[in-house]
């Protein structure tokens, strides 16, 4: 089901597939690999194998192609929803601070994905 409703992000976003490894922050014993569902300067959406908590923050550590090196960012859980029970759950995240070089890979990314999707 496509939101048809007010357009409230103040990032424009992107869908693309980026690896991600992340990890709860306080747990150096979970880390698992994933993709990116979409991305912005402002967060993004990634599947995981397990359901976490609001307010969770995670380690994560995404390559992009602007850069051969990956950015790692510190994000805080705002939804995890199970689309495969107990296998697959969308989460929604916010980047909590982010640079400024790696804010501008990440903005590099957003608008050429913009331009080629036009």
């Amino acid at each position: 089901m496509k939101y048809e409703g007010v357009e409230r992000r103040r990032h424009p976003r992107i869908t693309g597939r980026f690896v991600v490894s992340y990890r709860i922050l306080e747990d150096d014993d979970n880390l698992d690999i994933s993709q990116t569902k979409n991305i912005c300067l402002g967060g993004m959406m990634l599947t995981t194998n397990l359901k976490l908590n609001p307010g969770t923050n995670i380690a994560l550590e995404i390559r992009l192609p602007f850069d051969p090196n990956p950015i790692m960012l510190i994000a805080k859980v705002l939804e995890s929803h199970e689309v495969t029970k107990h296998l697959i759950y969308d989460t929604r995240l916010q980047f909590l601070a982010v640079d400024e070089k790696h804010g501008k890979i990440i903005n590099e990314t957003v608008c050429y994905y913009l331009k080629k999707g036009k």
